[in-house]
């Protein structure tokens, strides 16, 4: 990934991502996919399923299609500036997302509680929308299995590339029997790891992740068990961070709420307040060093 110092004047794209979690031998796992090099949005790096919000997501039947009213979505993701519907959208489109690029679905048939992926992947293969192979299948999305987790805006002068997003990260457990997989299309590999050794990979060279994931891994990294992350998502409402970088003389910096340089003194999240990018090994590193990810 090449850093990007060029103002970006375009318009902020919503988005939306899951964490997908589950809990391993040795603890919390985190499900990452290499998106294809020849990406233009983190082509090689490692990222969680996402993508952008598409129009359809609000136009699902959400009353028929989805297991909670669109007032209690609305409220979990505490955004007073967007409507119902946007919210719902919002969560269609991270389960869409998680679907099309893991092979997860989290559903529920509406008279039967199984849920058949294959055919569901067959159908979308064979050109039927997300919201057609809904109703086909009579299935019912499971929005409680998401829990809204953290919001990222891309700053106007982004860092490693020259699209902007305003991404909702929400975190979930991936449902029993089902299993994670990249897609072969726009992610060519993917891997179940610990948080902080999916960042001792990074930190190794192993691995390529943008600062989102850096700052979120270092996050997860805190917690030992699916349930623990679970029951922090739903003690507090989701904190909105807006990366604001500038440059020094040694390169360019990011920084986070809570830090000196930050337009938001309160901290949104643990770890670091900012990353320093080293252009020797074209990556973002804290100040103090890897073991600073976690104090």
């Amino acid at each position: 990934m090449e850093l990007n110092l060029e103002i970006v004047t375009t318009p902020l794209r919503p988005a939306a991502t899951v964490v997908m979690l589950r809990d391993g031998a040795a603890g919390l796992e985190v499900f990452l996919m290499k998106r294809h090099a020849l990406s233009d949005v983190l082509g090689g790096a490692y990222v969680f399923p996402g993508g952008k919000v598409d129009a359809l997501d609000a136009e699902l039947d959400m009353a028929a299609h989805l297991d909670q009213p669109l007032q209690a979505l609305h409220a979990g993701l505490n955004e007073a500036d967007i409507s119902e519907r946007t919210a719902g959208g919002l969560y269609v489109a991270a389960l869409r997302e998680a679907f099309e690029e893991s092979g997860v679905l989290m559903a529920q048939g509406i008279e039967s509680q199984g849920v058949d992926c294959a055919r569901a992947a067959a159908l979308l293969r064979e050109g039927h929308g997300f919201n057609a192979m809904l109703a086909q299948m009579a299935l019912r999305l499971q929005t409680r299995t998401l829990v809204p987790w953290t919001r990222w805006i891309t700053p106007t002068s982004p860092s490693v590339m020259n699209k902007r997003f305003d991404t909702r990260f929400f975190v979930s457990a991936v449902p029993a029997g089902q299993v994670a997989v990249h897609d072969n299309h726009e992610t060519t590999e993917s891997i179940w790891l610990a948080p902080r050794t999916a960042l001792q990979q990074y930190w190794a060279g192993q691995i390529a992740l943008a600062p989102p994931q850096i700052m979120s891994l270092a996050h997860l990294a805190r917690h030992a068990s699916v349930d623990s992350v679970m029951m922090q998502a739903r003690s507090r409402l989701p904190p909105l961070i807006l990366p604001e970088p500038f440059d020094l003389q040694e390169g360019r910096v990011i920084c986070y709420p809570g830090d000196a340089r930050h337009s938001v003194r309160e901290l949104a999240m643990p770890g670091p307040t900012r990353l320093y990018y080293h252009a020797g090994n074209k990556r973002f590193e804290p100040v103090g060093g890897f073991d600073s990810l976690f104090d």
